[in-house]
């Protein structure tokens, strides 16, 4: 049974979006809480500047989050600093439990748990993660001062993530598998204007190798001709993207292929009264600016919900 009186909102995760949500849900005066595990902002932490988020040229994505739960405080939003185990839909009361057996009643959930950094899968990787192995340029990035590392990918953060290195470490390789970048083109130039960036076209990893000491190279392979090759390097930073951390997400509710939810124009699922914002959820661009802006849809469209359960529409 529930430990405490009915939330109208319980919002499961603290990234953009979800503080977003919440500061939404103060506004329109519903009983919410966020639950958040980790430290506010969720993966925001992990980005060294963001350029495009509007109205501010440039901020460290630590500094926005932490002005993101400052500007919930501001409204009395309710966090709660523990991790969500379930998540199960109800007829008169969804219900959301808490890794210390607590069981939480809500009319209303915001699924925002966001997603994690997906992996290579190749020999070497999981055995070196922390030796060598980073999915993070802002976290590591100091233990690499002028040393080589090599970053895997193509896109915006691939390519944001090498610049940051570029501060840091003596050479920087970036390994991508095609021969042209998916990220921006101001990102694109500023690489190419990078002396201490060389780009490996048409190149995916093979394997991971590592001396006691940690990563000391890699064996590469042209995906043109499959020619191998081994390169010397300090460390390996893996930025192929994301996949959806769903483990949250009810049985039932409909996702796609990969595991991202799909939801309606309200960001509501196809249970009602339960809502999926951010990286969770299915959608063209995934960018902090869209978080947000689910963030608030899902807020707006959960006090409607909350509204009708009640009588009030």
């Amino acid at each position: 049974m529930p430990d405490s009186t009915p939330h109208d909102l319980i919002i499961i995760g603290g990234g953009p979006g979800g503080y977003t949500a919440g500061i939404y849900a103060q506004r329109a005066a519903l009983k919410t809480v966020l639950i958040e595990k980790g430290i506010p902002g969720g993966q925001l932490n992990n980005t060294d500047e963001v350029e495009n988020w509007p109205g501010t040229e440039k901020i460290s994505g630590s500094e926005l989050a932490l002005k993101f739960s400052q500007h919930a405080a501001v409204y009395g939003l309710e966090v709660m600093n523990r991790e969500v185990v379930g998540v199960e839909p109800g007829l008169g009361f969804h219900t959301v439990t808490l890794d210390n057996g607590e069981i939480l009643a809500t009319h209303a959930v915001i699924l925002a748990t966001g997603g994690s950094p997906k992996k290579l899968g190749i020999p070497g990787e999981d055995k070196y993660y922390g030796k060598g192995v980073s999915y993070c340029a802002v976290c590591d990035g100091f233990f690499f001062r002028d040393k080589t590392v090599v970053v895997v990918g193509g896109g915006d953060s691939a390519l944001e993530e090498s610049l940051y290195l570029a501060k840091l470490a003596k050479r920087v390789y970036i390994a991508h598998r095609r021969d042209a970048f998916r990220a921006g083109m101001i990102l694109q130039k500023r690489v190419a204007n990078e002396k201490r960036i060389t780009v490996l076209w048409n190149t995916v990893l093979a394997e991971i190798q590592a001396d006691a000491q940690g990563v000391n190279g890699v064996i590469t392979k042209n995906t043109l001709d499959g020619a191998t090759a081994t390169l010397a390097t300090d460390g390996v930073f893996v930025f192929i993207g994301f996949e959806p951390n769903n483990g949250l997400v009810p049985a039932g509710t409909r996702m796609n292929a990969n595991g991202y939810v799909i939801g309606d124009d309200k960001c509501e699922t196809n249970t009602p009264g339960i809502f999926a914002i951010g990286d969770l959820k299915e959608k063209y661009a995934k960018q902090i600016v869209t978080a947000a802006a689910d963030g608030c849809t899902a807020a707006l469209a959960a006090a409607h919900y909350v509204e009708s359960k009640k009588g009030g529409a």
